[in-house]
């Protein structure tokens, strides 16, 4: 029985483009291995992590010495050196109207006749007393105002400081956000390099695909397979036939 073959073949037309694309793929692939590509390098687009910023850096190792201005003694380096010049001067001053003060007592009780005696000695000695006292408080108050003063000073630079260490946090994470976007962008671009040549013939690939099927015209070819040959007893059966007949016209069997 006769068998027919369809065979489909490309458009003279677009032969040789078919025949250099299949050609160029073949050459992208030639010892390519399941994971990867022959000539596609990986390494020059591999993910890569942006390194902090110096700022951001510098905002670390400042909050690492923070610490020295909440202890007990962060008060310390804000004294004004001319705290004690201060309290020296006041208390001089002091102990000046005490003296005048001490002396207009004295005056006072050699006019009544009274000095030296023991009434006059009681108010001398309550009178000192009460000049030591508030002569202390003076200065306790003078201190506590320098040491409330200091405090002051160390808690708003403890702020200033906190507040310079998140600006510069900010300002070395944006960095290193650009610096990030920089290596992504370079990493896109050196994928896009390495894999030009395949998406270059995917592109070709693509249009060649949407050419109308009226481009790839259907040839038939009829095809006949030879007879099989005969067996031996056939050609015995059909040699005997021939030979019967022969006979049989030349009357030898009656």
């Amino acid at each position: 029985m006769a068998e027919t073959t369809t065979i489909t073949r490309p458009a003279p037309i677009i032969e040789g483009s078919l025949t250099a694309f299949l050609k160029s793929i073949d050459k992208l692939g030639a010892g390519a291995v399941p994971s990867s590509f022959a000539g596609i390098d990986t390494s020059k687009f591999a993910p890569k992590i942006a390194a902090e910023s110096q700022l951001q850096q510098d905002a670390r190792t400042a909050a690492a010495g923070l610490g020295s201005l909440t202890g007990p003694q962060a008060y310390q380096p804000f004294m004004s050196p001319y705290q004690q010049e201060v309290i020296d001067t006041t208390l001089a001053e002091f102990d000046r109207n005490q003296a005048i003060q001490q002396t207009g007592l004295r005056d006072a009780a050699i006019q009544r006749g009274a000095f030296g005696g023991a009434r006059q000695g009681i108010q001398a000695a309550e009178a000192a007393r009460g000049s030591e006292m508030n002569r202390a408080g003076l200065q306790a108050q003078l201190l506590a105002q320098g040491f409330q003063q200091a405090q002051a000073a160390a808690a708003q630079d403890l702020a200033a400081q906190q507040g310079l260490g998140q600006y510069q946090q900010q300002m070395g994470q944006q960095q290193q956000a650009y610096d990030q976007a920089v290596l992504d962008a370079n990493q896109i671009a050196a994928r896009e390099a390495e894999f030009q040549p395949f998406t270059q013939l995917g592109l070709i690939g693509q249009q060649l695909a949407q050419i109308q099927p009226g481009a790839f015209p259907t040839q038939t070819v009829g095809y006949a397979p030879p007879a099989a040959p005969a067996s031996p007893m056939s050609q015995f059966l059909t040699g005997a036939a021939g030979i019967g007949g022969i006979a049989g016209k030349l009357g030898l069997f009656g």
